[in-house]
């Protein structure tokens, strides 16, 4: 009896920490939420106050999507298409490397693997500057235009999220039994149809946590959208657009924080869609 009321009053306090852990981090959505639904004035001298109006809500809105100076449908456009692109070549390519390198059992292949694994702890800001140097020489040399175009920023997106990438598909791949190959290779199927046929349907979960925590940092990138694009009047995905609406003398801190609001959605959605499968993805790729 004893143990039972401790178990239930450990359950509690761990309930209300949780709870509070939640207020936390809910926190600055809410601001930036009531902060959205205010005039100007009211963001600066009042941040912390329901709005009276919550109307003005859409009116900012409205006047971020009309807006000339952030572009609002042209640059969500852009971080769709650089999005989806990159996460939809990253699984791909990553799901199939993880595959090959765990069913090949070589040194190589073993090197192959800690090298990837190695490069997840290599900061981003370390390589920022060869990278920029290494597409003007690609251009330069071959012709090749990397900076300024989508598929620059692709291409980069691919090289930074593969690690990560191949370390979770290479954990759950070495879940799936060998005899499901083994079986498929005795009824005739190649390596190709193994793969599509036979371990792709498998790594759903997997997939859609690669893609999950990939999308949620490609989507709300700045630094290297901002490196390789730039903030001139070309490409430019959402995080860069709002920057425009803070100038070196006037904020306008109501419709950045709808902007903020209007880029958080998109990837909320997301997520709620795909978060069934990442605690099971995660957790298999992690330990198996």
């Amino acid at each position: 009896m004893k143990t039972r009321l401790q178990g239930k009053t450990s359950l509690r306090v761990l309930e209300i920490v949780m709870f509070i852990v939640f207020i936390i981090y809910f926190y600055p959505f809410f601001l930036v939420l009531i902060n959205a639904s205010k005039a100007p004035f009211m963001v600066t001298s009042e941040p912390l106050k329901l709005p009276s109006d919550w109307s003005l809500l859409f009116k900012n809105i409205a006047s971020i999507w009309t807006n000339p100076n952030i572009r609002y449908p042209s640059s969500f456009l852009t971080s769709i298409i650089i999005t989806t692109a990159s996460l939809f070549t990253l699984n791909i390519l990553s799901s199939q490397a993880a595959w090959v390198l765990v069913r090949t059992k070589t040194k190589f292949s073993g090197l192959i693997f800690l090298t990837f694994v190695a490069a997840m702890v290599i900061p981003f800001q370390i390589v920022m500057l060869p990278l920029v140097s290494w597409f003007r020489t690609i251009h330069n040399v071959f012709g090749l235009k990397l900076l300024r175009t989508y598929g620059g920023v692709i291409f980069a997106y691919l090289g930074f999220g593969m690690s990560l990438s191949i370390f979770l598909f290479h954990g759950f791949i070495k879940g799936i039994p060998l005899a499901l190959e083994e079986a498929a290779t005795i009824d005739g199927c190649g390596k190709i149809r193994t793969f599509y046929l036979i371990i792709t349907p498998l790594l759903r979960p997997i997939h859609a946590t690669v893609a999950i925590l990939n999308g949620i940092w490609i989507w709300n990138d700045y630094l290297l959208p901002l490196i390789l694009l730039g903030k001139g009047a070309g490409i430019q995905t959402f995080p860069l657009a709002v920057v425009n609406f803070a100038g070196a003398f006037v904020k306008q801190w109501d419709l950045i924080m709808a902007a903020i609001l209007m880029a958080i959605v998109p990837i909320v959605i997301f997520f709620l869609a795909l978060q069934r499968f990442i605690v099971k993805g995660m957790v298999a790729g992690s330990i198996k």
